[in-house]
């Protein structure tokens, strides 16, 4: 089976073109290929499928072989796939993800795809449909505990569930030790994305997150998307915000008159191979 590594700000993941490659499990495919010493080494699999809604569907599963709905690195990548390898020659086109329809605008240099802006749709703030267990839109204060450390929680839905917490500084943040723990909180029924973020000023932040499936990531573009909403629903920043994450720098606007979240961001191939295990 040929596959394609992509990456999008250091979050990478592999990539099975389904318009030509067959995969019968790729909950389990997903699990091998993700190691880093015993497979290719990956945040997860994306799967790069026919749609008959959209033009193209991103179907994804993590490192841990669970499904999740949308991914903002990930769809970046899947778009700078479909454009330079032929698949398509448009330069705005939609992907059918479980979060919903996404369009996706290229910035192209020489025929290329530099970078792609993203419409990630419009944030849930219902608590119950995050999903979690809390009543009322939005949920700014959510308190939750973590190996005896507190923390105040703001929950967005941005085709993923998203739990956003303020810290003084993201790099002395116990991210990898209380991530897990809040992950699989009770409180969240389908567990949540993690985002410790601090605010730098109103319109840049600085963010670590850890990911629902996978563990702490280099980036992610939903997480981002899920921070700036935040951090307006704080009243922090403004609508328009450059976030820092460990792989780099992703510019997000909450637009008011559509309500809609723009990420744009940079998407890279990596290398091309083939899976040889049956």
């Amino acid at each position: 089976m040929r596959f394609t590594k992509m990456r999008g700000m250091g979050n990478d993941y592999v990539y099975v073109n389904c318009f030509e490659e067959y995969v019968e499990n790729p909950a389990e495919l997903a699990v091998e290929m993700s190691k880093y010493h015993y497979g290719v080494g990956s945040d997860g699999l994306i799967m790069i499928c026919p749609s008959e809604v959209a033009d193209f569907e991103m179907k994804m599963y993590n490192a841990d072989g669970s499904e999740s709905e949308m991914c903002g690195n990930g769809i970046r990548c899947l778009a700078k796939y479909c454009h330079d390898r032929g698949l398509t020659d448009k330069e705005t086109f939609t992907v059918e993800t479980d979060g919903g329809i996404k369009t996706l605008h290229l910035n192209l240099r020489d025929g290329v795809t530099e970078s792609v802006r993203v419409d990630m749709g419009q944030p849930e703030l219902d608590g119950e449909k995050i999903p979690s267990l809390m009543k009322g839109s939005p949920i700014t204060d959510c308190c939750l505990t973590a190996n005896g450390n507190d923390y105040r929680f703001t929950l967005v839905n941005m085709g993923n569930p998203h739990a956003i917490t303020y810290v003084d500084d993201p790099d002395l943040s116990p991210v990898t030790v209380d991530g897990p723990v809040l992950e699989s909180h009770s409180i969240f029924p389908q567990k949540a994305n993690i985002e410790f973020v601090q605010v730098i000023d109103r319109t840049h932040l600085k963010m670590r997150v850890w990911e629902r499936g996978t563990g702490e990531t280099l980036a992610c573009g939903t997480g981002a998307s899920a921070v700036l909403v935040a951090s307006v629903l704080n009243g922090l920043t403004e609508r328009t915000a450059e976030i820092a994450l460990p792989g780099g720098k992703l510019q997000l606007e909450w637009n008011p008159m559509d309500n809609h979240v723009y990420m744009t961001g940079p998407a890279t191939f990596v290398y091309d191979g083939q899976w040889l295990r049956s």
